[in-house]
């Protein structure tokens, strides 16, 4: 049996809480918490490490998208947030703190269900994102790691840069480490006999 989603409102008027929690109790198997005052927010919402946070908020500020930017893990969880009106261009500063969903005209309980389905796609598309762009970043320094080895290969030898690769890959399956680890072990005693 799955463990129900665990959800933080921050929310700030107990009765409208009290409404937000009974519609997402109506909604589906959650596990609720409730923050009524925003100060020190980062830290009350760590402390439930909830698996998405929901802020019901009529005018959100700068402060508090930083405080949410250092508090709720937005890179770590959904963060949907609600708002009465346009805020003054604060939906970019908003998205940019890692906020999954952001919804102008307040929290409408039917609403409710597919916001926090839409933020939580979101942010697992972005997450996506984000792991497949460190593993490009990782490749693309291995890549270089290797050329830099090869290129000190091949000076060094009189070898073209298959020879060079050959010879990495050689050392790399005699010792049972990978490639650029053995590229990068000769760029650094490259480094240090110079």
């Amino acid at each position: 049996m799955p463990t129900p989603l665990s959800i933080v409102v921050v929310e700030e008027d107990r009765d409208r809480a009290i409404a937000i929690v009974d519609a997402l109790k109506d909604s589906g198997d959650y596990d609720v918490h409730v923050i009524g005052n925003v100060t020190g927010l980062a830290r009350k919402i760590a402390a439930f490490l909830p698996d998405i946070v929901l802020i019901d908020i009529d005018n959100p500020t700068r402060d508090m998208l930083e405080e949410l930017t250092l508090a709720s893990g937005p890179l770590d969880r959904p963060v949907a947030m609600f708002v009465s009106g346009a805020a003054g261009g604060l939906a970019r500063a908003a998205v940019e703190a890692g906020v999954s969903a952001y919804v102008v005209d307040g929290l409408q309980p039917e609403r409710l269900k597919p916001v926090l389905d839409t933020a939580i796609a979101r942010f697992q598309m972005m997450r996506q994102m984000r792991t497949e762009l460190d593993e490009t970043r990782r490749a693309l320094e291995e890549r270089k790691v290797i050329d830099r080895a090869k290129g000190l290969l091949m000076k060094a030898k009189g070898i073209d840069e298959d020879e060079a690769y050959a010879i990495l890959r050689k050392a790399a399956m005699d010792q049972g480490r990978k490639v650029v680890d053995v590229a990068q072990a000769l760029v650094t005693a490259a480094g240090l006999l110079r």
